[in-house]
């Protein structure tokens, strides 16, 4: 019996790199102390045409003394939801190295009240970053008048 060994690169197979580039100092990185920080920042980095136009869902990623590593654009969705896809959620915090994560996402309606999809969607990203020892820090609500946030209203 004859045995064939093949090299890697004799298949076809695409080579998967990960890596890891930031380019601000920390001493220049924002710190979150608070939800009312962490909203402020938020509504710095939407575009205001769809903050009360069409729901999207952000992810904010910190390091271990909440300095922010950076804000990742998730989903876009239509005018009165989101969908998430945690895989893609879950490679943004690993790729980002992060210790916490800030989810955050929109209502165009102005209403301020989480609702059960919400709250669950907190629940499985909270679940997937057990695995990986990063914390859910808050789930963010912005409207185009303010803001709510799970972490005060005792939800995380």
């Amino acid at each position: 019996m004859e045995r064939v060994i093949r090299n890697f690169q004799d298949n076809q197979v695409a080579e998967i790199k990960l890596s890891y580039s930031h380019k601000v100092k920390p001493s220049l990185m924002p710190k979150i102390n608070s939800s009312q920080d962490a909203s402020r920042l938020l509504r710095e980095n939407w575009d205001e045409d769809n903050l009360g136009f069409i729901e999207e869902f952000k992810v904010m990623l910190v390091s271990r003394c909440n300095k922010v590593i950076g804000i990742c654009n998730i989903a876009k969705g239509g005018t009165s939801c989101v969908t998430v896809d945690i895989k893609l959620l879950m490679a943004a915090a690993i790729k980002g190295n992060c210790a916490g994560l800030i989810l955050s996402h929109n209502h165009p309606s102005g209403n301020l009240k989480s609702s059960e999809q919400d709250r669950r969607l907190t629940g499985k990203v909270k679940e997937a970053c057990k695995l990986f020892d990063i914390t859910v820090l808050d789930h963010i609500i912005l409207t185009a008048e303010s803001y709510y946030s799970f972490a005060d209203e005792g939800l995380i």
